[in-house]
């Protein structure tokens, strides 16, 4: 019984990784997006193209691919899936000192991408920090949310 209760744990109460050999693969989608929360100082120098350590979209960009394709490497119980296409965007909102991360990753796999699209935005949320840590130290991530999936059996999510 525990184990349709708790796809994750076993009969003995042991985790494991969900068997997924008998599914069928499918088109699956996953949307997620957070935010970076900067100093006036750092946001004049992202758009002036000024952070001493180069080009932070560019960069953030990159790294958020990369974490998506590994997530199955840093999340211990999600499966290796076989990416077709992972998209990272930004948008500056200056008046709050704000940019919004906003990642796409899609797959025709036996199971989602959701834990993909969140790695890449929070990958991406994290090395803007990175990049800019020696202007400001105050920044803040959040709100890293899944947004929408699509494919599976439990069917479309839309936040």
């Amino acid at each position: 019984m525990r184990d349709q209760e708790w796809s994750h744990i076993d009969e003995k109460g042991h985790v494991r990784m969900v068997d997924i050999t008998e599914k069928p693969r499918t088109s699956r989608e996953a949307r997620a997006e957070g935010k970076i929360i900067v100093s006036p100082k750092v946001m004049s120098s992202i758009i002036g193209g000024t952070v001493p350590k180069g080009n932070v979209f560019e960069t953030a960009r990159i790294a958020g691919i990369q974490a998506a394709k590994k997530t199955w490497e840093l999340i211990p119980l999600c499966h290796q899936l076989q990416l077709t296409s992972v998209n990272i965007d930004f948008e500056i909102k200056e008046d709050k000192s704000a940019i919004i991360i906003r990642s796409l990753v899609k797959t025709t796999d036996r199971t989602g991408v959701e834990m993909e699209a969140l790695t890449a935005t929070a990958v991406a949320a994290l090395t803007i920090y990175d990049m800019c840590k020696a202007l400001d130290k105050t920044m803040t991530i959040d709100q890293i949310q899944l947004t929408y999936k699509s494919g599976g059996k439990s069917g479309t999510f839309e936040r």
